[in-house]
């Protein structure tokens, strides 16, 4: 029995094995598939934070393709999220957004005041330890 080639739905290959019964051969199904997931992502900004569509890669890109504040996260293994003022109105409206951040980043900056960051920038940067530790001989 002879083997029937179905085309690609987008490319219109025939040379590609189509992955499972459906329309797209295996490129062109994942291709499909981030345009999916993009587009649903969209949907879900624009409707949580009334953002319109294509304002969070535009915000991504104006940082830089990064977190705003660590400048490491890149969003490639899991989507950087939409940091908002949860204090200015409550219901998520395009005025609350400040940027996009990485989750670590998010919860920090949700749960620690402008004071508490400036204390723990100083802390980093003056750590009480090396104050005291300085002047003591330490013993191996």
């Amino acid at each position: 029995m002879a083997k029937i080639k179905k085309a690609c739905k987008d490319c219109g290959s025939t040379s590609r094995a189509l992955p499972h019964p459906g329309p797209r051969c295996a490129t062109c199904q994942r291709a499909f598939r981030k345009a999916s997931l993009s587009n649903a992502h969209d949907t879900y900004v624009a409707r949580t934070y009334g953002l319109p569509r294509g304002v969070y890669k535009l915000l991504l890109d104006e940082q830089g393709g990064v977190c705003a504040i660590c400048q490491i996260a890149t969003g490639r293994a899991r989507r950087l999220a939409v940091d908002h003022d949860h204090r200015h109105c409550g219901t998520g409206c395009p005025e609350c957004v400040r940027g996009i951040l990485c989750g670590p980043c998010n919860i920090m900056i949700g749960r620690l005041s402008a004071t508490a960051l400036r204390r723990a920038a100083w802390y980093v940067e003056h750590p009480p330890a090396r104050k005291i530790l300085r002047g003591m001989e330490l013993e191996s």
